[in-house]
């Protein structure tokens, strides 16, 4: 009796949609699986009939009223897509963004974006994370502001002092030990002292005659050995130096010093016969002016300690980022390259 009451037009669309749902029926009988296609199919059927709620066999009306959220979002997503792309950022932007957040791991958007408003370039906070996050590496520590240990060491490798013993042997296989002390900045050659027995006392005398009228750096890096006791501490403490220990059993933590052990015996020792004590204090203290005065180093790009040391005043080098419609861009590193100031030149 219904259908006498409902037009030809309703019956036709329920028709429909009853054909449609049988064909998804035939299509798989086990298990019925809906694409895309039809569910928009079966929501624009559903739209045109009154009573399309009795007229649904296979899903629920819940179902087809959450696909027809789902429609509408992704319409929304799609509308606000296009309309968002009308205004692209030139390449030399893009660019600067991306160097900017490299040269600067520490930063955040919202300060990179007020170094570039400094070059009159205005970019939103959303735009610089998405750029910044490809540029950056992708690793757990990319978006801490902690230094790790070796960013820590290129930061304040002139403010470093690194220290450690070196056992050698004599003609008749007595042991004796080499104490130094080296800058890493430089890697110049602080001090160095020859000994028998290596004793506390002993320790802290080399480093008093290292820091004469308290001339020391800010950090010393040192292992967690015994022969560092008492009077080594006080030593420290009276020069205002802040002891960086190496945990155990990592020789790279300490890799600078380790790296100039090995030279020295590579380089010298190893090609001696070692006699006595004073034989071997005459040897290295040879060796030592040769290291500091003539030897070229490859971690300072082969110079000379010497002329390194004296070199490190000069203003750092200044680099050029990139090249923006308005002129371009410059850096200037602050702080051994921990932050960059950026300049816009003609």
């Amino acid at each position: 009796m219904l259908e006498l009451c409902c037009s030809k037009q309703e019956l036709t669309v329920e028709n429909a949609l009853l054909r449609q749902e049988l064909i998804v029926l035939r299509r798989q009988v086990n298990r019925r699986q809906l694409n895309n296609t039809d569910r928009a199919l079966l929501v624009l059927l559903a739209s045109r009939l009154r009573t399309w709620k009795t007229a649904l066999l296979i899903v629920q009306p819940d179902s087809l009223l959450r696909w027809h959220r789902m429609g509408f979002r992704l319409f929304g997503k799609r509308k606000s897509r296009t309309s968002s792309h009308k205004r692209k950022l030139p390449v030399e932007t893009l660019d600067l963004i991306k160097q900017i957040a490299r040269d600067n791991q520490l930063w955040c958007a919202e300060r990179i974006k007020g170094e570039l408003l400094k070059l009159d370039i205005r970019v939103s906070k959303r735009t610089i994370q998405k750029y910044m996050h490809q540029a950056r590496k992708p690793t757990s520590q990319a978006d801490k502001p902690n230094q790790n240990w070796a960013a820590f060491l290129h930061n304040h490798a002139n403010q470093v002092w690194a220290c450690d013993f070196l056992p050698v042997y004599d003609l008749f296989f007595s042991p004796m030990f080499i104490f130094f002390i080296i800058e890493l900045g430089s890697r110049r050659l602080v001090h160095f002292g020859v000994t028998l027995s290596r004793t506390d006392e002993w320790t802290a005398q080399q480093l008093r005659e290292a820091t004469p009228w308290g001339r020391a750096q800010r950090f010393l890096i040192r292992d967690n050995d015994s022969k560092y006791g008492t009077s080594f501490a006080r030593i420290v403490k009276a020069n205002a130096m802040e002891v960086l220990r190496t945990p155990y059993k990592t020789p790279m933590s300490n890799a600078f010093c380790e790296r100039f052990l090995g030279s020295v015996r590579r380089e010298c020792l190893d090609h001696m016969l070692i006699l006595r004590e004073m034989h071997l204090h005459r040897l290295v203290k040879e060796y030592v002016q040769y290291c500091n005065l003539a030897r070229p180093h490859q971690g300072i790009g082969q110079a000379i300690p010497k002329l390194a040391e004296q070199n490190r005043q000069k203003p750092p080098p200044v680099t050029a980022v990139a090249n923006t419609a308005n002129g371009r861009v410059i850096s200037f590193p602050v702080l051994e390259g921990l932050h960059h100031d950026y300049r816009r030149v003609a």
